[in-house]
Parts: C-alpha cells; structure tokens; sequence
C-alpha cells in the first residue's frame, strides 16, 4: 500500500471577491495547495511553504525578493507595450509577461494587478492601488492617460524610453566614479595593511637598536600603536553608517540639507544639477507627450528629478501655473532652472510644442553629463595616482629615515 504523501503548510495571499486575503493551508504540494485555495474561489497571488520561509531561509532570494529597478520596469513596459500593439487583449499581455520578469516582487505585483483587471479594475487604478507602492508614479499617471487617450501601447513604450534613458545615465555616473573609488579602496586597504603588519616589525627593530626616530617616523609609528583600535572601530562604524544611510537617507531630516548639498559640492556639483535637469525635462516631457495634464505632471516629475530642490521647485512652478502664469515665466522664478531652459520652454510654449522642446533639452542635458563624467574621469585619474603615491611615499620614506640616519652616524663614528 502506497504511503500517503506528508501534508504540509502553506502561507498564501491571494484575491478573494476582489478583496486581499491572505493566511495558511495544508496541502502535499504546491499544485495541491492552489488547487485548493482556486475551490474557495481564492486566486493566489503568492504561495510560499512555511518550512522553507522559516529562520534564515525566509525570504532570502539573494536580489531576487529586492525592490524593482528601473530597468525592471523598462524591460517590463516595452514587452507589455509590444503585446498590446499587437492586438492581445491587455489581461492575457500581462499574464505572458508576467511569466517572463525576474524580479520576484514585481511579478507579485503584477500578478495582483491581473487579478484587479480581470474583477473590472483599470490597469493604472491596479497599479495605483498596490499594497507595497511599488509602480512609480509617474508610470501610474502615464498609462492612465494611455488609457484614457487610447494609446496604452505609446504610453507604455514612452515609459520605456524614459527609465532605459535613466538608467543609461546612472551607468555613465557609475563607471566615471569607479576608478576613483577603486584606487581610494585600494590606498585605504594600503594604509592598513602596512600599519598592523609592518610598522610593528620596524618599530621592535627600531626600539633594539636605540635609534632616535624621526618626527615622520614617530607619526607613522603612533598610527601604528592605535591601528588594532582604530582599524576595528573604523570598520564598525562604517557598516553601522552604511546600514543606517541606506533605510534613513530617504527621511525628510536628511533630504533636507543632504540633497541641496550634492548640487553645491565642488566639481561634483554641476554634474549632479546636470543629472537633475536631464531627468526632470525628460520625464516632463514624457508626460506630456502621454496626454498628463501639465498640473499633474509638475506635481509628479519633480521627484523622479532624485533631489529635494528640484521637487520643491517643481511644486512652486505648478502653484503659480494653476493661479494662470505661463509655464516659462514660473519657471524662471525658481533659482534652480537655467536661462537657457526657460527660454527653450517659452519657445515652446508659443509653438505650441513644449514637450518637444524639453525633449530637445533633456537630450542636451543628457549629452552634457556624459561630457562632464569624462572629463571628471580624466581629472581624477591622475589625481587619484597622485594621492596614492603620495600615501606609500610617506610611508615609505617614514619607514626608512631612520635607517639612513643610523647609517650615518656610523659613517662618521
């Protein structure tokens, strides 16, 4: 007689008659357990067994469980933007392409959003009334008006033009700052090294032989004596600050003063007020190329911009457009918007093509980034060589003072 397969529990969230429900079943399988939940009229949405989310393997996907990126949601849109145009009704597209997203919390989320659209919702009021926020915005308020106007599929594909360009950006940024921070890593890693193994050994040898040392070497040779301290402590503290930066540096107390000082910093500066504008005019004129009412649109492309200054400008441009000022004209009272921009916008305005002439300048912005990364790359190359040479040479020459003055004296003895 076969033996009966051991029932296991189930932790599931599902829809039931358009309501969240979530709880546990017991079940043999994974197929069992949907079976199960599809007879109590329960779609899930997510199944997980309980065995396995327990201790240190729950949840633990290594980056797959993590927030979605923008390329996630790019590569998103343009699949879904590909199977609408090509006449597939919208709940089958969002089914196909669920299946093929990597990211394990956007496939959950747009499993929910399936479930929405099939009991009646509209795709963006099912991404809008996500449990964990996790469409952007700006992705929200675009394929509304998509829906609206109907052009899902030029809405969705803008989407995608818009955080592929964003994310092409951030990888420009990235690999103009990766050679300087390897080479500081690498003279920081240096620095500790010499210090807890060979700064030691030249000072027993020193302190044998009675040599005088030098004011360099005495330096050298009291970072030494308080590196097994320091060192420690440094490295604690610094995982202590990375982990408390990373779930703070969004609270409004740090924004505050952190983000105004990213665009004041020296040299780096203007590259970040660069970045800002890029994606402001870009993503504005995504929107409005979409069909979003220019009020809406200011109150939501200031924060894809990534700094407060930007935001809070971009709300006090929507405030005076709403009270009958032109665009151009309250964009010109914000400190923040260049000369050049505004009157691109007036130009616009006047035209009667304001998304095209932001287009225009968000590529312009774009461009100068990229300008501007390289060059900052070719600065800090040899800035960064200088530093770590001049680091070994003042460890170097501190080590060995001491050696030529001992020479010395024996010279003249």
């Amino acid at each position: 007689m076969a033996e009966e397969a051991v029932s296991t529990t189930w932790h599931y969230k599902g829809i039931l008659n358009s309501q969240k429900v979530s709880g546990d079943i017991e079940a043999s399988g994974r197929s069992q357990a949907i079976e199960r939940l599809r007879r109590q009229g329960i779609m899930p949405t997510d199944l997980v067994n309980s065995a396995d989310a327990t201790g240190l393997q729950m949840e633990l996907t290594l980056g797959n469980g993590r927030f979605p990126k923008k390329k996630d949601y790019a590569v998103m849109a343009r699949q879904l933007a590909t199977m609408v145009a090509a006449g597939v009704p919208l709940v089958r597209s969002l089914n196909i392409v669920t299946e093929q997203v990597e990211n394990k919390r956007l496939r959950d989320a747009l499993r929910q959003c399936v479930n929405d659209v099939e009991n009646g919702s509209s795709f963006s009021d099912a991404m809008a009334h996500n449990e964990d926020d996790l469409f952007p915005p700006i992705m929200v308020h675009m394929v509304r008006a998509g829906e609206a106007g109907g052009f899902l599929d030029g809405a969705l594909l803008t989407i995608a033009d818009s955080f592929e360009a964003d994310v092409r950006l951030q990888q420009q940024i990235k690999s103009a700052m990766a050679y300087p921070i390897v080479v500081l890593c690498i003279a920081i890693l240096l620095v500790g090294v010499m210090l807890l193994t060979i700064v030691p050994v030249f000072k027993d040898m020193y302190d044998s032989m009675g040599a005088t040392l030098p004011a360099i070497t005495m330096v050298l040779v009291r970072m030494g004596n308080a590196a097994p301290i320091a060192i420690p402590t440094l490295i604690i503290a610094a995982v202590a600050f990375t982990v408390y930066w990373r779930s703070h540096r969004s609270k409004m107390y740090i924004r505050q003063w952190w983000e105004p000082f990213k665009l004041r910093v020296p040299v780096f500066g203007k590259l970040n007020n660069k970045v800002c504008l890029a994606r402001f005019c870009r993503n504005f004129a995504s929107m409005l190329s979409s069909g979003v009412p220019i009020l809406e649109a200011l109150d939501i492309v200031g924060s894809t911009s990534g700094n407060i200054v930007y935001e809070n400008a971009s709300k006090n441009v929507a405030r005076e457009v709403e009270k009958g000022a032109k665009l151009s004209d309250a964009m010109g009272l914000q400190t923040c918007y260049p000369n050049m921009l505004v009157q691109m916008v007036a130009i616009g305005e006047d035209a009667g093509a304001i998304d095209q002439m932001l287009n225009s300048a968000g590529k312009a912005y774009d461009e100068e980034v990229q300008a501007t990364a390289k060059s900052l790359t070719s600065l800090l190359e040899p800035v960064m060589i200088l530093i770590l040479g001049s680091v070994v040479g003042f460890m170097v020459l501190a080590l060995y003072m001491p050696m030529f003055s001992m020479y010395d004296a024996i010279q003249n003895m």
